[in-house]
C-alpha cells in the first residue's frame, strides 16, 4: 500500500472526527442559544409580573394579594437564577466543545497538508520514473538507428 493511500484513510477518520465535533459544536450552539432565549423570555415576563403588581398596588391592594404576588415573584426569581446558571453551563459546554474542534480541525488540516505533500512527493517520482523511460526508449531507437546508418 501507498502512502497517499495509508494518509488517506488517516485523512478520512480525521476529517471525520472534525464533522463530528462540528456537529457538536452546533448542537452546544443551539442549546446556548435555547437558554438565553428561555432567560430573556424569564426577565421578560419578570418585568411584565412588576409591572402589573405595581399598577395593582397603586390602585389599592389587600395584604394577601400582595403576599401572593410576592411569593411568586420570589419563585420566579429564583427560576431566573437557575436558568442563568443552566446558561452560563450552556456557555462553558459550548467554549470547550470549540476547543475541541479546533484541535480537530488543526489535525484535519495537517494531516490535510501531508497528504498533499505525499501526492505531490509520488507525483514527482512517477514523473522521474516516466522520463527515465522515455530517455531510454530515445537511447535505444538512436543507438538503433546509428547503428543501421553505420552498418
Amino acid at each position: 500500500m501507498k502512502k497517499t493511500e495509508r494518509i488517506g484513510m488517516v485523512r478520512r477518520v480525521v476529517d471525520d472526527i472534525e464533522r463530528r465535533k462540528a456537529e457538536a459544536l452546533a448542537a452546544c450552539e443551539k442549546s446556548e442559544r435555547a437558554a438565553q432565549a428561555k432567560l430573556d423570555e424569564l426577565e421578560a415576563y419578570r418585568a411584565a409580573y412588576v409591572r402589573d403588581f405595581t399598577r395593582r398596588a397603586e390602585a389599592g391592594m389587600n395584604g394577601a394579594g400582595a403576599r401572593e404576588y410576592q411569593v411568586f415573584l420570589s419563585r420566579l426569581d429564583e427560576a431566573l437564577r437557575h436558568q442563568a446558571q443552566l446558561l452560563g453551563q450552556a456557555r462553558l459546554q459550548r467554549s470547550a466543545e470549540l476547543e475541541s474542534w479546533r484541535n480537530a480541525a488543526r489535525r484535519a488540516t495537517a494531516v490535510g497538508n501531508l497528504a498533499t505533500h505525499w501526492q505531490a512527493e509520488e507525483r514527482l517520482a512517477a514523473e522521474k520514473v516516466e522520463q527515465k523511460e522515455s530517455d531510454e526508449r530515445s537511447q535505444q531507437l538512436w543507438s538503433r538507428r546509428t547503428t543501421a546508418h553505420g552498418s
